[in-house]
């Protein structure tokens, strides 16, 4: 049950960035970012207080609020190294990164996969490299610049570390804190985002002519983040750590499978050869 929830998790992100990305191009990463993540807030807050259950925690709160403060952070700096025009190198880097974090963690947490899972997630690791890949991958993938990591290089292992941070966090809550991780999760998550977009003084509002379905695009983004973000928390109830963070790592090739069907976007090579690696390293963990 937690590698199907790891799954629907991976779909669900990948959705997200999907929606996000198209809405990005009409409205700004800004306005997009603070619509999604607010929208994701104030969802989980509903589904929070309509199902009840135990009260909150101070593990619970800590550990939700932490997780979000990093997936925030993590976004921001993901938008920065894209803005840069490197994303064949930070996409990779950053989707890796919040792989090999949660499996470092697991492993230090006294977790010990089968054998098979272990296969699988290292095949998993060049599998989210190669579907994430945008363009070609020319010059050592550009990780260094006049002798020192480019900035690409940076933000990448920056995003990584704190979305790895986010997955470790989220599985730290415990699993009898009922909704509370999730919900200030999303709330820590928020705030960064909130705080640099006033502080950058971007424009937020909406523009008055807006067509509805690219209205509608940030909201979506926002709602599918946050149903993933509760599939994975149950998805680390029901297995290991490790297992679960590396599959729902595989999120960018459910974005380009989308930008394929959707915006008939062609899969370059690379993008093919992880798809198929991706669906080896699944099966792989799943036996």
């Amino acid at each position: 049950m937690g590698i199907v929830l790891a799954l629907a998790a991976a779909v669900l992100y990948g959705t997200s960035d999907f929606a996000g990305g198209l809405a990005a191009r009409c409205l700004g990463p800004a306005r997009v970012s603070v619509v999604g993540s607010a929208v994701a807030c104030v969802l989980a807050w509903a589904v929070l207080l309509k199902s009840g259950g135990p009260g909150p925690t101070v593990r619970a709160v800590g550990w939700g609020l932490g997780s979000g403060l990093a997936g925030g952070t993590g976004t921001l700096v993901l938008y920065r190294g894209l803005a840069r025009g490197q994303m064949s190198v930070v996409g990779p880097v950053s989707a890796v990164g919040a792989a090999v974090v949660p499996v470092l963690a697991g492993v230090a947490f006294g977790e010990r996969p089968s054998l098979l899972a272990v296969a699988g997630v290292l095949v998993a690791l060049p599998a989210i490299v190669l579907v994430a890949a945008s363009g070609s991958i020319r010059g050592g993938l550009g990780l260094l610049t006049n002798g020192r990591l480019s900035g690409g290089l940076r933000d990448g292992l920056v995003a990584g570390l704190a979305f790895g941070v986010l997955f470790v966090g989220l599985a730290q809550a415990g699993p009898h804190a009922g909704l509370w991780p999730v919900a200030c999760e999303q709330t820590g998550t928020l705030l960064p985002v909130l705080a640099v977009a006033v502080a950058t003084r971007q424009p937020l509002r909406l523009p008055l002519r807006l067509p509805l379905r690219a209205a509608g695009l940030p909201a979506l983004a926002g709602a599918t983040g946050m149903a993933a973000t509760l599939a994975y928390f149950y998805a680390t109830h029901a297995s290991l750590l490790a297992v679960a963070a590396v599959v729902v790592s595989l999120y960018p090739g459910i974005t380009v499978l989308l930008a394929r069907v959707v915006l008939h976007e062609q899969f370059t090579p690379a993008q093919r050869a992880g798809l198929g690696l991706a669906a080896l390293a699944v099966a792989a963990i799943a036996a």
